[in-house]
Order: structure tokens, then C-alpha cells, then sequence
């Protein structure tokens, strides 16, 4: 039984963490600790398990194996080195921190305490993602020349979305480094290669202090190009997902969660769209970090895109503020 101590139900999706670990039937959380003490309190109380005060305090109990991290993206260094170097392992809230200089500091700490990380990168996992992966490793859309990917509510202007969703000083930015962060990395996934450079603008429909509203544009060396779209403000707004090649086109969510295809490349795609089958999703990050920490194994491949993450977000947020094209290789590591 893994045991957990939960830091902070700061984040929207804190308790779909905690009922997952719930749910777990080797995951079991013992412990909370927040910034916010009376909501920890409250969360405590509600799950029949003490409160610490003190972070420290709780990251010292040697029954304590490992964290889930939902405080805000301003503290996950801080928790984040605090929890390593006492041995904990980490499952996270993305993204790991704001900043490449940020996410170095906490990866180093982690393998230097060798505690297991993972991060909540969930459409990863989903069955559509794992479905044009198998089509794009078939080439039936040829060389991919633009890939697209949109996800927007309504949190805004529906008033939905925490007070505190909106602080800069604490949120790191708005609409992009939060809801973003899934078309993103499913951009970045689905090109294939290395971003060069980051060209992003940021809308503030509604006045608050980070953006309700953004588009960042990246560029890679081959030429291809992704766009990947975010709001806080847009009531029927699909998850979508395009990708472009030499040789065809995938869609999903054009409205409906329908995975479709045009290719050249196969004869039975070539006259008309064709709905592809979409699988059942593989384990979920949480399912996955137990696992890593059971068989004492490395989530590579989801720590890589996370830190990959990070990187495209800084230089998304430098663009907007900037104005300007933002190369990866000027961020400081």
C-alpha cells in the first residue's frame, strides 16, 4: 500500500486526484497539508485523516511514501524539493513548474533522492491520442505538415472557475499554461520533431489579470507548424484536433468524437471520410506513477514530454510579452 500525503487542494482537479487514489487499491492518502489551512482542514476532515500545519512536519512522517502536488504552480519548486529530498514520491498537477530553470532544479532533486515522478499529462493516455499515434507510425498522412489542436469552456464567462484561477502570481498565466497545457503537449506529440521557436498572443475578454483567451503558433525546422488554441471564454467551443500531411488529414472533435480520415496512402481512405476506430485509453497517470513506484521503474518518456511542456509554456509566455518569436534555445536552463 502506497500512502500518500496530499499537498494543497489548491487546483480545480484535486479531489479527481484524491478519489482516484481512493479508488486505488494500492494507493491510500493518510495525510494534508495546504497553504490554505482551513481548506485543508476541511479536506482532512472530510477523508477522516490529520492535518499538519506544517509541511515539513508531515513530509517527515516515515510512513509517508509519496505526494500528490495540487498547490499552486507559484510553490511547486518549493513542495516539490522539500518532498524529494525527504524521500517522497511525487505525482503532480501539471505543469511541473513554470520555468525550464524550475523544472531542472526539481528533475536533479528527484534523481538524486531517486523517488519515482510522474506528471498529470491525461490525453496522453487517451484512446484517441494512442490512434492517430498508430496512424501517423503507419504514414498514412505522409510528412505531417500542420497539426492543430483547440480546447476552450466557458470558466469566464460562466464564473465557474476559482477566484484564485486568475492570479498571475500564483497561476504563472491563464488560459494557456492551464487548460493549454493539454493541446500543447498533444501538438508537440503528434509533430513528431523538436519546436524552434514559439510565437504566442494572449486576449483578456473579460479583463482579468492572465488571459482568457490564446494562441500560440510553433514553428520546427522542417517546416511544419502547429497551432495550439486555449480559452476561458467560449460556451460550445469542441475539443479538436487536426493534423495536415502530404498525404492526408485526421480529424477529431468536428464536433462529434469522431476520429476521421482522408489518405492517399491507403485505397479505402482515398474517395471519402472514414471513421477510425478509437481504443480504449491505457492506465492513467496516477495508475501509472503507482506502478512506477511499485516495480521501481522511471517514467521517462511522460517526464520528458512534461519538461518539454514547461519549455513551450515559458516561451509562450515570454512571446506574449514580448511580442515576439521566442526560441526554445534562449530559455535558461
Amino acid at each position: 500500500m502506497i500512502r500518500i500525503g496530499k499537498i494543497s487542494y489548491w487546483h480545480v482537479h484535486a479531489w479527481d486526484y484524491t478519489k482516484q487514489a481512493q479508488e486505488h487499491p494500492d494507493a491510500q492518502i493518510v495525510a494534508v497539508w495546504d497553504e490554505n489551512p482551513q481548506r485543508g482542514k476541511e479536506a482532512a476532515e472530510k477523508q477522516g485523516v490529520p492535518f499538519f500545519e506544517s509541511l515539513d512536519d508531515m513530509l517527515a512522517q516515515e510512513d509517508i511514501d509519496g505526494v500528490i502536488v495540487d498547490a499552486p504552480t507559484s510553490m511547486h519548486k518549493e513542495v516539490m524539493l522539500k518532498a524529494a529530498k525527504a524521500g517522497k514520491h511525487i505525482f503532480t498537477e501539471k505543469v511541473i513548474a513554470a520555468t525550464l530553470q524550475e523544472v531542472n532544479e526539481i528533475v536533479e532533486a528527484v534523481q538524486n533522492n531517486h523517488v519515482k515522478l510522474t506528471v498529470s499529462l491525461p490525453r496522453l493516455n487517451d484512446g484517441y491520442t494512442l490512434a492517430i499515434q498508430d496512424i501517423l507510425k503507419q504514414g498514412l498522412l505522409g510528412k505531417v505538415t500542420l497539426v492543430r489542436v483547440r480546447l476552450s469552456h466557458n470558466g469566464a464567462t460562466a464564473g465557474w472557475l476559482p477566484e484564485h484561477f486568475y492570479s498571475l502570481e500564483e497561476c504563472r498565466g491563464g488560459a494557456l499554461i492551464d487548460l493549454g497545457c493539454h493541446p500543447m503537449y498533444l501538438t508537440r506529440l503528434f509533430l513528431g520533431e523538436e519546436v524552434v521557436d514559439v510565437h504566442a498572443n494572449f486576449g483578456y475578454i473579460t479583463g482579468k489579470e492572465v488571459e482568457d483567451n490564446a494562441v500560440a503558433s510553433l514553428s520546427t525546422a522542417s517546416g511544419a507548424a502547429g497551432i495550439v488554441e486555449a480559452g476561458f471564454v467560449n460556451n460550445f467551443s469542441p475539443f479538436t484536433i487536426e493534423i495536415h500531411g502530404t498525404e492526408g488529414t485526421v480529424l477529431y472533435g468536428t464536433p462529434d468524437s469522431k476520429l476521421l480520415i482522408r489518405s492517399s496512402n491507403k485505397e479505402e481512405y482515398k474517395d471519402a471520410w472514414v471513421e477510425v476506430p478509437v481504443p480504449a485509453n491505457r492506465a492513467s497517470a496516477f495508475d501509472q506513477w503507482v506502478s512506477h513506484v511499485q516495480e521501481d521503474t522511471v517514467a521517462e518518456e511522460n517526464v520528458a514530454h512534461a519538461i518539454e511542456l514547461t519549455k513551450l509554456m515559458e516561451a509562450s509566455n515570454r512571446s506574449a510579452k514580448e511580442r515576439r518569436a521566442v526560441r526554445l534555445d534562449e530559455l535558461q536552463a
